[in-house]
């Protein structure tokens, strides 16, 4: 592919993300005529077909599947040079863009500011999303680094725990079992519970748990997000399985109690997520070895 340009590139990777020539041109700001025939140019150096169309749809083919990796590292390169270059011309030291789970965005703001600290000048994105989303990203190349529980097996990801996050039971602070010690598994299997959507780390995490003791409970409702969960818990809907991480200013205000069970809390890592093929450098590299030493510190909470 001699006369592969990077704007080819760009062009690909807008019509693999929006499956449409028209959605690309939008993206791109020309003209769909202008996209189908850079798609043809590169095709034809490719020598193989990288999409299809089934009707009025489009799709990648397996060839388009496997380029679209390369194609987005390539531009994902180009632009992290160019904004290595805008920094230099505007006198900031760098950007960095992290991704993080929405538990992790309890502490990653004073993260990111520790951060800043120690590197003044740094320009820094912040994006909270679920957890199959920050993986896509890290996939993607959209994101470089990523703060998230252990990831899948079969995830593409190096992990690097850094910190611990804490899980109990939480219950608003005029349940019946409130201040009661020692309580049993088994005296909360006809407990309301509220859960967390399918698809969640935490619920994930909580029916391990409840599999290993061999109990059923009582689910009542499911709720998506840590806020809606927090708010059904104190409006006194059920019982529910957190991370501590999630609820500090509300057991600061006494709004919420954790309840004393046996065996808890529970412990998971916290860790920096980066891909494998990608060696980290400039200020990925700088964040990443900051969070190795330091992560700890600024992501403590009350278990």
């Amino acid at each position: 592919m001699k006369n592969l340009s990077l704007r080819q590139l760009q062009v690909f990777e807008a019509v693999a993300e929006t499956l449409s020539y028209s959605g690309a041109a939008d993206r791109l700001g020309i003209t769909q005529p202008a996209v189908s025939m850079l798609m043809r140019q590169l095709e034809a150096d490719a020598g193989v077909a990288l999409t299809l169309r089934q009707g009025r749809r489009m799709d990648l083919t397996a060839a388009g599947a496997m380029f679209l990796s390369y194609a987005r590292g390539i531009v994902r390169q180009v632009r992290a040079a160019e904004d290595a270059l805008a920094s230099v011309r505007s006198g900031s030291a760098g950007r960095l863009h992290l991704g993080v789970v929405t538990t992790a965005n309890y502490y990653a703001p004073q993260l990111l500011m520790a951060f800043q600290r120690r590197m003044p000048g740094v320009a820094v994105k912040l994006s909270v999303v679920r957890r199959d989303e920050v993986l896509a990203m890290l996939k993607d190349h959209r994101i470089d680094v990523a703060i998230a529980g252990h990831p899948p097996g079969e995830a593409d990801v190096e992990a690097e725990a850094f910190a611990r996050n804490p899980h109990f039971i939480v219950a608003p602070p005029d349940h019946p079992l409130a201040g009661q010690r020692r309580i049993p598994w088994t005296s909360l299997s006809d407990e309301p519970f509220i859960f967390r959507e399918t698809g969640s780390a935490t619920r994930q995490f909580l029916e391990h748990l409840l599999l290993s003791k061999s109990l059923k409970v009582n689910v009542t409702i499911e709720l998506a997000g840590n806020e809606t969960v927090k708010q059904a818990v104190m409006a006194g809907m059920g019982i529910s399985f957190m991370s501590a991480h999630a609820v500090q200013v509300e057991l600061g205000a006494g709004r919420m109690v954790v309840l004393d069970v046996v065996d808890m809390p529970k412990w998971l890592d916290w860790c920096l997520l980066h891909r494998r093929d990608h060696q980290l450098d400039g200020i990925n590299a700088a964040f990443r070895e900051f969070v190795l030493q330091h992560g700890s510190t600024v992501a403590a909470c009350r278990a």
